[in-house]
């Protein structure tokens, strides 16, 4: 099927940004009719404001006897300070204009796509006010746009390698490469979950980002829940070698939360401690008072990381050298963590092994 030129993806984009979203842009020299009609306007009203002043003061005059030459002799005066407010109303408004007209041609590149637009903070403390806004508005809208673009590349490159290898072994299965077992069934299950798995994390951060991430909060023993997911993956620590305990001094821990979504949390940071640490050494869980709340630390005996790495280890997609995840685990969990109102931060060292532990308010 041939596709319409007009509707690829590319046309729409060279579209959209060709055009304002918010109705026709204003040429240069409509702009400038524009601004000669305000400062028009504004020198007739005070014109005539400064008229009625006048005719109030020569009214006053009358009224209190100090008609004729008296009164006469206010007329300039009232014409000379009509004068001097109608210029300073006039260098104010030119003074604005042109910082107004460059934050509005601003404006009109930022609406066709150009993220890279900035104007000199300059002019009334108003107009300063605005630029400086504007400035700020055009920098989110410019980083919001790169994390756009790196989060599609991202995702293409992350299911790009499930996919490969599903239709590698299926191509197989029907050259008769690989024998038609339950072993080469297996295998395509497994890359079909991490698939699923990829999928679901992808879903959470865009109801994150979306602002309609729900959690179902009930009251709920933070002691226990950690119990009962380490206990859940005792298995899976068996499995590498690895020794899992829990260690805290509390009897119980009583908080609002969501249950689901701390398992998680945990979920994630459990199997990113046994992905680094080696046959032979443990994984430990604690579980404290802190402050107003109560802070879970996850603690490792792997290989650590450099500080570069500590750093950024809860962005989206960032993978250190030695992991072998999708990338989305630590951010998945920061997220669910700061929307139940705690913080979760890491402490690692090169050969030290990695510490990420998150607080929970009461």
């Amino acid at each position: 099927m041939t596709r319409d030129p007009r509707t690829t993806p590319e046309s729409c984009e060279r579209g959209f940004r060709g055009r304002s979203r918010f109705g026709p842009e204003m040429s240069p020299h409509a702009r400038a009719r524009f601004f000669r009609r305000v400062v028009a306007a504004a020198a007739a009203l005070v014109a005539m404001a400064g008229l009625g002043v006048a005719a109030i003061g020569w009214l006053v005059a009358e009224h209190a006897g100090f008609g004729g030459l008296g009164a006469a002799a206010l007329i300039p005066l009232a014409i000379l300070a009509v004068t001097f407010v109608l210029a300073g109303t006039l260098v104010m408004l030119r003074g604005g204009a042109g910082p107004l007209s460059a934050v509005m041609d601003a404006a009109d590149r930022v609406a066709g796509g150009d993220y890279a637009v900035r104007v000199r903070e300059h002019g009334p403390p108003p107009v300063r006010a605005l630029a400086h806004a504007f400035n700020a508005m055009a920098e989110r809208l410019a980083h919001a746009d790169r994390q756009r673009r790196d989060l599609m590349a991202d995702v293409a490159h992350e299911l790009r390698t499930p996919l490969s290898v599903l239709q590698g072994r299926l191509e197989g299965l029907l050259d008769g490469v690989y024998p038609r077992d339950d072993r080469q069934l297996a295998a395509l299950l497994e890359e079909t979950q991490v698939l699923s798995r990829l999928i679901e994390d992808l879903r959470t951060l865009a109801l994150d980002d979306a602002g309609a991430l729900r959690l179902e909060r009930e009251p709920a023993d933070l002691v226990a829940l950690v119990r009962d997911t380490v206990r859940a993956f005792e298995p899976e620590a068996a499995q590498h070698g690895v020794a899992l305990a829990v260690a805290t001094d509390l009897e119980g821990a009583e908080l609002e939360l969501d249950p689901v979504r701390i398992r998680q949390v945990l979920a994630n940071l459990l199997s990113n401690a046994f992905r680094h640490t080696p046959s032979g050494r443990g994984v430990r869980v604690s579980v404290e008072a802190a402050g107003s709340g109560f802070a879970v630390a996850v603690a490792d005996a792997g290989e650590g990381m450099p500080p570069e790495d500590v750093s950024r280890i809860f962005d989206r997609f960032y993978k250190g050298e030695a992991s072998r995840g999708s990338g989305l685990g630590l951010t998945i969990a920061r997220r669910l963590v700061e929307a139940h109102g705690g913080e979760i931060f890491a402490e690692s060292a090169v050969q030290a092994g990695t510490v990420v532990r998150f607080s929970l308010p009461r």
